[in-house]
């Protein structure tokens, strides 16, 4: 598709309307724009007047799940963030009526950098450079999680008590509102996490989705900007180590290209980046094993979803066809690593 043409899910000429009505004088000519493609639920599109670029967030185009793909929410915690340590993207405007475009939106500054996606890319940058930037990504998170969310506005941005039962119940029901077929284990992986409930830290502001190619580094390896906030919230800080931990591991589906690029020479263990987050954030990570099976039992869901939407014509983008076929690995996984869980704080029987 060429930039002149309307991309899907957003017609330009209504854009340009809209910006020219709240920000007069923002766009200088007319506006041009593609879909970004590497998303997996909200969709992204870059667009310039031939001058200035910016991004556009919209939810996707059907099958809304409730309180998934809130652009009020997104849009906020980047507007609060960006007076803190984390780099994150200036916000232009934010439109929550659903007529102008057919969604509500968000317009961001466009911020140059690259997504690291896959082992490949990593492997490209040599060992060095890829531990340095795999490290800045740990160190940025703990950025995160230090952040005083009453200091920045974001004090009642989500209800931190009770969080992780919360958090189970609500993605069984997301699950629940995709299913379409059998899964083998995942109602055992989710009555398993409920039964083995740990204790909670401090609440922080959390990420939701936090990984490599959910951030861009620039040339000179440096960070800058955190991406992809919707599930943003109030919680349980050691669910972004869990899911960050998975996303970490070596490729061992290569039939999907998730962002798994813990193969690539110089990448740090699991050990590594423990010890760096613990001993940069001062947490206690004894329990990771509980988070890492709760992040795969949530990226079971999230795949099973836009897989559903797929299987009704309502997603668009490269691999969707085949993105059910990693839903039973992150219910193994998850399996796996409750187990893993239990022997490690079970009490030892004396002999």
């Amino acid at each position: 598709m060429s930039e002149t043409d309307n991309p899907p899910g957003l017609d330009l000429g209504r854009l340009r309307a809209h910006l020219d009505r709240e920000r007069p004088g923002l766009v200088g000519g007319d506006l041009r724009g593609k879909l970004i493609e590497g998303g997996r639920s909200n969709l992204t599109y870059w667009i310039t007047d031939g001058g200035t670029e910016w991004v556009v967030r919209r939810p996707p185009l059907g099958h809304v799940l409730a309180t998934a793909h809130d652009m009020t929410r997104e849009h906020r915690v980047i507007s609060a963030l960006a007076p803190t340590p984390v780099p994150v993207p200036g916000t232009v405007l934010l439109c929550e009526d659903g007529e102008v475009i057919g969604a509500p939106f968000y317009v961001m500054e466009f911020v140059e950098g690259t997504p690291f996606r896959t082992e490949g890319q990593l492997r490209e940058l040599g060992p060095e450079r890829t531990r340095e930037v795999v490290f800045a990504l740990v160190d940025t998170l703990v950025d995160l999680h230090a952040v005083d969310p009453a200091a920045v506005g974001l004090g009642d941005f989500g209800r931190p008590d009770g969080y992780l039962a919360r958090q189970l119940r609500r993605w069984g029901k997301q699950l629940d509102a995709s299913r379409s077929r059998e899964l083998p284990g995942i109602d055992e992986l989710h009555a398993a996490l409920g039964a083995a409930l740990p204790d909670s830290p401090a609440a922080a502001v959390i990420h939701g989705d936090y990984k490599l190619d959910n951030v861009l580094v620039d040339t000179a390896d440096r960070l800058t900007a955190v991406l992809d906030w919707e599930m943003s919230t109030l919680g349980d800080p050691l669910t972004d180590l869990g899911l960050l931990l998975v996303y970490s591991e070596p490729q061992q589906v290569t039939d999907f290209p998730i962002q798994a690029a813990g193969g690539a020479p110089g990448h740090p263990s699991e050990a590594e980046l423990l010890q760096r987050y613990a001993e940069r954030s001062g947490r206690d990570v004894s329990t990771v094993d509980w988070y890492t099976a709760f992040a795969c039992y949530k990226l079971a869901v999230i795949s099973e979803g836009i897989h559903y939407r797929f299987t009704l014509g309502q997603t668009i983008g490269a691999g969707f066809d085949r993105i059910g076929g990693i839903v039973p690995h992150f219910i193994e996984r998850g399996l796996d690593r409750l187990q893993r869980h239990a022997r490690r704080t079970s009490p030892r029987k004396e002999g």
